[in-house]
């Protein structure tokens, strides 16, 4: 548990100081930006706000965020200085989004930066390299990152012997090392970021986030008295700016202090003042550490119910469980905490759900676990039948030495007859389950046969008429309309015969409609580059001005079988449909990833949402064509809506047919 802390813990503060640090007390610094924007008639000074602004508010409302960001390209004017800056700030504003973006961003801002020799591009480049390895860090692993830091980042900070940028540096070094449990290391880094942050900048929140990081690396080394030293430093920091979002940092290390001294009771009010925090800037991921701690501490005061709230919230709220990692060890500690409280059959659940995620991250052995839990259950419940019959046993006893000897031989018949048929009704059952579930089976295989069957027969029909459409009609009707062209222009005067030409626009318009028909009914893009290539055409197709679609694509391979990436392809289009036609969205969040054998789709609008009961048969074709597809490749589809909006999860099984 202590390492799954640590690391739950470094994941965090790369989320957070990958970021621009800003003053402890906010308000001034956010205040003096605005009148910036509204008092000054500079151009630069303009941009520069607008591009701080974006990058204060990325990580606590992403549509602000973007407004900053865009308001200051507006002012650029030509100006490749400011050209280079956009660039990194929308790098940044991408990093949390889409690494591979925000990767690609933070090299064109290098290439551009490194034209200018001055200050602000050096330090600007230190940081891009630096948020780029973070962007790279899943990919390429944690020694490309720290070679990243020593050899891009700190020589263009060093060059500016005392620059805050080489104090940050330094600590987030040191990060790094506390991760990888090199905790030498990492003092060694952070003693040489206090040498200039408490010289220099005695009162900036890189020297509070410094000796943050101190204290949690001392935690980690059971070092609590060291830890507390450095933890009452950073509190006198920040104690005069109550209303600063980083106090939420500051109590969260606080909670790693109790827990390191073992003071799980003063660790509570302490979470309780870091989730106030967290919830009133928007800080969901920070939130969800706090209430996993909490889920730890009520457990080990054996706070059972209590705990396990917490923890199926933290599930619920999916800000920490969309990271499959994570899930994980969630569905484990459930798990591990229904058995802990008595409750095997609930356990066993939750450890089925583990294996079944387990098992798509490629992880062995564990059916070994569901295996141990399931023969404690079945242990659980024949000794719970045994005792039954014992105690059914020990009364007859009791009447029967009471009784002559007749009646104790007959009351021992009736015990064996009673035994024989509990028997034969428990076999019975067993054999009546084993039957349903055969003729479920067989029932879903003649199901999914004819679902197969008409998909295909479905996909084909729109191929062949698709291409009767653009290859026939479509070519009759432009050549029709290249006729007209020709002749007119030698037999028609443009003014005197404006009617023509207004039939023979609407004939232009005719081909072109028909044309987007073919397409619609079987995309070029998918036969040609791709699924993720033909999402993406699909998004740019629903863009309007005023529907924002985001669209995140996560490992998707393109050797996926064409059967499985038109039927993937359909899903989406379906989605998309629902929520512009029937929801009437206007900011719609589309996720597709791929991990192993699993395909995830994750969709999320801001529409009027719709009354769903999944008991219920739904009369929706729209839908109904969705659990098909769903059904067809071995898929679950959960949805929750409401008045302000709705989400879909769909996990699909693209492993062959």
């Amino acid at each position: 548990m202590k390492r799954l802390f640590i690391v739950l813990s470094i994941l965090l503060s790369f989320s957070v100081q990958s970021q621009q640090i800003i003053p402890l007390n906010e308000k001034p610094y956010l205040d003096s930006l605005q009148n910036v924007l509204n008092s000054t008639t500079q151009n630069t000074s303009k941009a520069n706000a607008s591009f701080l602004l974006s990058n204060y508010y990325r990580n606590i409302d992403s549509l602000l965020s973007k407004k900053y960001l865009e308001n200051g390209k507006t002012f650029i004017n030509g100006n490749s200085f400011l050209s280079a800056k956009y660039d990194f700030y929308q790098a940044q504003y991408y990093l949390d989004r889409s690494k591979g973006k925000a990767a690609s961003f933070y090299q064109k801002a290098i290439k551009e930066l490194s034209k200018f020799k001055n200050e602000e591009s050096d330090l600007l480049q230190a940081s891009a390299w630096y948020s780029y390895g973070v962007a790279q860090k899943d990919k390429e692993g944690y020694p490309f990152l720290v070679k990243t830091i020593l050899e891009k980042s700190i020589p263009l900070a060093r060059k500016y012997k005392n620059s805050r940028n080489l104090g940050f540096l330094y600590t987030q070094l040191a990060v790094v090392f506390t991760y990888n449990a090199e905790f030498k290391k990492s003092e060694e880094y952070n003693h040489k970021a206090l040498e200039i942050l408490e010289k220099h900048y005695a009162k900036s929140s890189e020297l509070f986030f410094t000796y943050l990081n101190i204290a949690n690396n001392f935690c980690y080394q059971a070092r609590g008295d060291d830890a507390k030293k450095f933890l009452d430093k950073a509190e006198k920091l920040i104690s005069p700016s109550p209303d600063s979002s980083v106090n939420a940092f500051y109590y969260y290390s606080k909670t790693l202090y109790f827990i390191t001294r073992q003071k799980n009771s003063d660790a509570l009010p302490v979470i309780d003042k870091g989730i106030f925090y967290t919830k009133k800037f928007n800080q969901n991921m920070l939130a969800q550490m706090f209430y996993f701690n909490k889920f730890d501490i009520l457990k080990k005061l054996k706070r059972y119910e209590e705990a396990k709230k917490v923890l199926e919230d933290v599930l619920a709220e999916k800000s920490l469980a969309i990271d499959l990692k994570n899930r994980k060890t969630f569905y484990k500690q459930l798990s591990a905490l229904n058995e802990e409280m008595g409750n095997p059959k609930e356990a066993l659940v939750w450890e089925q759900k583990y294996s079944k995620l387990n098992d798509s991250l490629n992880t062995e052995n564990v059916k070994l676990e569901i295996n141990k839990i399931e023969s404690k259950y079945n242990a659980s419940e024949k000794e719970r039948k045994i005792a039954t019959l014992n105690a059914e046993k020990n009364q007859k006893d009791l009447e029967v030495n009471k009784k002559n000897s007749y009646l104790w031989g007959l009351s021992l018949i009736l015990l064996l007859v009673i035994s024989l048929l509990i028997f034969l009704w428990i076999i019975f059952r067993k054999n009546k389950k084993i039957s349903e579930q055969k003729i479920n089976e067989i029932k879903q295989k003649e199901e999914l046969s004819l679902t197969k069957a008409i998909l295909e027969g479905e996909e084909r029909e729109r191929e062949r008429v698709a291409r009767d459409l653009h290859d026939g009609l479509g070519g009759m009707l432009a050549g029709v309309k290249i006729n007209f062209s020709t002749w007119s222009a030698s037999h028609l005067d443009t003014e005197k015969d404006k009617e023509f030409y207004r039939i023979l626009g609407q004939l232009d318009n005719s081909v072109s409609e028909l044309r987007h028909v073919a397409r619609n009914l079987m995309p070029e893009s998918l036969l040609n580059f791709g699924l993720e290539t033909a999402l993406n055409d699909l998004c740019e197709f629903y863009h309007r001005k005023d529907i924002e679609i985001d669209f995140q694509a996560i490992n998707i391979e393109k050797n996926l079988p064409i059967n499985i990436q038109l039927n993937i392809y359909r899903i989406v289009q379906e989605l998309l449909a629902n929520a512009i036609k029937h929801a009437n969205a206007s900011n719609i969040l589309l996720q597709c990833s791929q991990s192993g054998e699993n395909f995830f789709i994750t969709i999320e609008d801001n529409g009027k949402g719709f009354v769903h009961n999944a008991e219920q048969k739904t009369k929706s074709m729209g839908l109904h064509n969705l659990k098909n597809r769903v059904d067809y490749l071995k898929g679950n589809m959960e949805i929750s809506s409401d008045n302000q909006g709705t989400t879909i999860n769909i996990e699909l099984n693209i492993d062959g047919e």
